[in-house]
């Protein structure tokens, strides 16, 4: 099974999706299901998993409606306030949703660079472990610091860093980035998405040259049976269609044995999120 493992729908809507920019026009509008069942059946993927775009719970029940709708979306990753006080009460009723399998916070948009360090973060993280939901990590290279730290505390969960951590490729910064992604790609528990990489270069002039060195140290730091492929649809339309975004990763990784094309391709989501 070929699961993407990072995507999202969204009904547009120009001051919640106010991040959605001028160079970015191309996305300024409506994706749903439908939309996404035709670009699967031409790029031969099986199943995806729907991640928030938006920190609301209208969000994460609007996925939860989708994914109940769509067999195909296999697993949801929505926003609640994980700081909030009531924080057990709240997992607590959203565990009964087989398809909800983790949260995600828009921490790349915290302007505090240590946000996942808050006691009040981190008392929220701590809950998600008992009701087995995992977490994705979503940060600029400025926080892996602070991330590093983070999953340290927490060797039970299941953590995921979305889009490699968003290293600035089009300005070719590496070595930072790459340091930090060394150490946290040891710990067992952490595991790491090859999406979101197209958007983080030029948007018309990128190369799978370009970004072949960022995929080729997030495998050898997270190694094949920690890596996730993820299209990051429909944000990666702003450079490139879905074939090229697909074909940058299985061009990649087509030296791999069959097993490790297949778990890097797949069968790593699936048990990452518990997709059965």
């Amino acid at each position: 099974m070929v699961i993407d493992s990072h995507q999202h729908f969204w009904k547009y809507e120009p001051i919640k999706h106010s991040w959605i920019d001028d160079s970015m026009a191309a996305i300024r509008k409506d994706f749903l299901p439908a939309d996404l069942q035709k670009v699967y059946a031409e790029n031969d993927i099986d199943g995806c998993i729907a991640v928030q775009a938006d920190q609301t719970l209208e969000e994460t029940d609007f996925l939860l409606k989708l994914a109940e709708e769509n067999d195909f979306i296999k697993g949801v990753v929505g926003w609640v306030d994980l700081r909030a006080e009531n924080i057990d009460e709240v997992l607590k009723s959203y565990s009964k949703f087989k398809k909800l399998k983790g949260f995600r916070h828009v921490v790349q948009g915290e302007a505090d660079h240590n946000f996942l360090l808050r006691p009040d973060f981190l008392r929220g993280i701590t809950a998600l472990e008992k009701y087995n939901f995992t977490y994705d990590i979503l940060v600029f290279p400025h926080q892996l610091g602070a991330v590093l730290e983070f999953v340290k505390r927490f060797p039970n969960q299941k953590f995921v860093i979305d889009h490699i951590a968003k290293p600035y490729i089009k300005d070719g910064f590496y070595d930072g980035w790459a340091a930090l992604m060394f150490e946290i790609g040891k710990l067992p528990n952490v595991y790491c998405k090859l999406s979101g990489m197209v958007t983080e270069a030029d948007y018309s002039n990128w190369s799978p040259a370009q970004i072949t060195p960022y995929m080729k140290l997030v495998l050898f730091a997270f190694g094949w049976k920690k890596v996730l492929f993820g299209s990051d649809w429909p944000v990666c339309l702003v450079a490139g269609n879905y074939k090229e975004v697909k074909k940058l990763v299985t061009d990649f990784i087509a030296k791999l044995s069959t097993t490790e094309q297949v778990s890097i391709m797949g069968e790593n989501a699936k048990k990452f999120y518990n997709i059965k």
